[in-house]
């Protein structure tokens, strides 16, 4: 005779284990950042410099008592636009089995489909996605780079943060040693200054700190044309760098795809794009070395994983972009050697810190993506919202 315990699951009538969400928490977080942040936009007069980071978080909850977090971001402008947009479609969740993780980003993304299938639309749908994924991770008990089938326990990173064109190169020097003391594994730094000849002697002064064989990774955030991104691309040719990242226009797939064909260092692009589509383009043109999509960017995990396996087809390498809290489990699934972005700019919004050895950056043992929100980032919320009741 069977006891309690053994009694099987109840199936929905499609004959699916189910397991609804009955509950949904939207929250509006602005990150404040410890010094204004520049890069070549800021320097041309396109943006101002970056004060703080918008964060939308999701989390969702089960009617048989499971949850998962989730988030979105915004640079400047928008971070309350993705807010109301995901407050509008939230209550689409409700009664939903939280199992069905694609067809809910595909009702998601039909709600606002009048305003766009990319962009601020996509972005909104982001932290539920996120959040479904690391819900269903914490019910399986494992961290999500496992359950989605992990092909390593660590990724390579490097460092982003130290070398803003808003520091003096002393400053960046001295950055780069910190970073290597706490065992960074590459270092980029920020170029597009007006003069090339300001940002060559500042990538000699960066190769030399490092060796000529420590990886090294420019950015010129989308700041040069295309004749500008041919001829000072072959002069950084002799420094032996990673990948030279966003030489141009973010849409300009023509120009990236010619420059990935001519230099022989590796050219890096694709963080600015916002769906699925606009990666597939850049990806069957042949437009760039490494892909650099940005979860929350795309949309989600959902979308991230058809970049990912596109991106694998045609051969390229892989560099999320920032988010290293979500991208360590994604990149850690990707078939080839990944590079992962640390930014320690997200720390006070978690309890939970990530591991830095040996160049690499550890993955997690614990469930989900590993991470719950602060006491810090109660107090930054400016903002919150609730749909359905808790389990």
């Amino acid at each position: 005779m069977s006891s309690k315990k053994n009694k099987p699951a109840v199936l929905s009538p499609a004959g699916s284990l189910s397991d609804r969400i009955v509950w949904v928490k939207v929250s509006l977080v602005f990150l404040p950042l410890a010094a204004p942040i520049s890069d070549a936009k800021v320097l041309t007069g396109r943006q101002k410099p970056l004060t703080e980071i918008a964060f939308v978080f999701a989390e969702i909850r089960t009617e048989n008592g499971h949850e998962g977090i989730g988030f979105g971001y915004s640079k400047r402008a928008g971070g309350p636009g993705m807010y109301a947009h995901a407050k509008e479609i939230a209550p689409e969740l409700l009664g939903e089995d939280a199992n069905d993780i694609a067809r809910i980003w595909t009702k998601l993304v039909w709600a606002g489909a009048s305003m766009g299938r990319s962009g601020l639309t996509t972005q909104a749908i982001a932290p539920f996605d996120i959040a479904l994924w690391d819900l269903k991770a914490k019910r399986a008990k494992l961290p999500l780079a496992k359950l989605l089938g992990a092909h390593r326990d660590s990724v390579r990173c490097y460092n982003t943060s130290g070398g803003y064109l808003s520091m003096p190169l002393n400053q960046v020097l001295k950055n780069i040693d910190k970073s290597l003391d706490n065992g960074i594994g590459g270092i980029k730094i920020k170029v597009g200054q007006p003069d090339t000849a300001t940002d060559l002697k500042r990538v000699t002064a960066v190769r030399k700190r490092l060796g000529d064989a420590f990886p090294l990774m420019v950015d010129a955030n989308q700041q040069w044309d295309r004749a500008t991104a041919q001829r000072f691309g072959r002069v950084l040719e002799q420094f032996n760098l990673t990948w030279i990242e966003e030489p141009l226009d973010a849409y300009d797939v023509e120009g990236h795809a010619a420059l990935t064909a001519s230099l022989d260092t590796p050219i890096a692009t694709g963080e600015m794009l916002t769906s699925f589509s606009e990666h597939a383009q850049l990806i069957t043109a042949h437009a760039s070395d490494f892909v650099q999509p940005d979860a929350p960017r795309v949309g989600g995990i959902t979308p991230f994983l058809q970049i990912m396996s596109l991106a694998d087809f045609k051969g390229l390498k892989l560099a999320p972009h920032f988010a290293m809290e979500i991208h360590l489990h994604l990149a850690a699934a990707y078939p080839q050697e990944p590079w992962l972005e640390h930014f320690e700019w997200l720390e006070p919004m978690f309890n939970e810190r990530l591991e830095l050895r040996n160049g690499r950056m550890m993955v997690p043992n614990r469930p989900g993506l590993g991470f719950s929100l602060s006491k810090q980032a109660l107090a930054w919320t400016a903002d919150k919202a609730e749909f359905g009741k808790r389990p």
